[in-house]
């Protein structure tokens, strides 16, 4: 039997930084401070000019996507709980509001606000997106927490 087994490191928002990336019409990044260049691992340039999918992580369901399309579309504000994938595969938890950019009367642009979110929250919205993926798309997968204080018990068999 084949085993194989990842492991994928969570980065924790800090509680004072708010992540800001603002994308044209299409989702196309076209500014990011500094705190979402450093949190998903990526320089800026690296991510301007990409699509905003760009750190969409597997574990989030696509129904919440085409939901954030269709609300600011619509012109009102989204926001839920978003799973990121950073470039080093790892990943982060945010809170996120998206809404319109108005100029002149026309929508110019989408900006998102993204903060923490509490340890006991990313787990309930985990297995949340968790149930959301195995209805809608037939997917799932195993996610285990194991705190920084607990690696050092653990031995390679433990994770099976």
């Amino acid at each position: 039997m084949d085993t194989s087994f990842d492991m994928f490191i969570e980065t924790e928002v800090p509680e004072n930084e708010l992540i800001i990336s603002r994308t044209d019409l299409k989702g196309v990044i076209t500014y990011v401070n500094e705190t979402f260049a450093h949190i998903s691992g990526y320089e800026p340039e690296e991510l301007i000019g990409k699509p905003h999918n760009i750190i969409r992580h597997p574990d989030m369901p696509r129904s919440l996507f085409a939901d954030l399309w269709e609300t600011i579309r619509a012109g009102k504000t989204w926001e839920g709980y978003v799973k990121n994938l950073r470039k080093d595969r790892g990943y982060y938890w945010v809170y996120a509001r998206v809404s319109q950019v108005i100029k002149d009367g026309e929508v110019v642009e989408y900006k998102s606000l993204r903060e923490p979110v509490p340890r006991e929250k990313r787990i309930e919205m985990q297995r949340l997106y968790d149930k959301m993926r195995s209805e809608e798309e037939g997917t799932s997968r195993v996610v285990m927490y194991v705190r920084n204080k607990d690696i050092e018990r653990l031995k390679p068999l433990d994770l099976f």
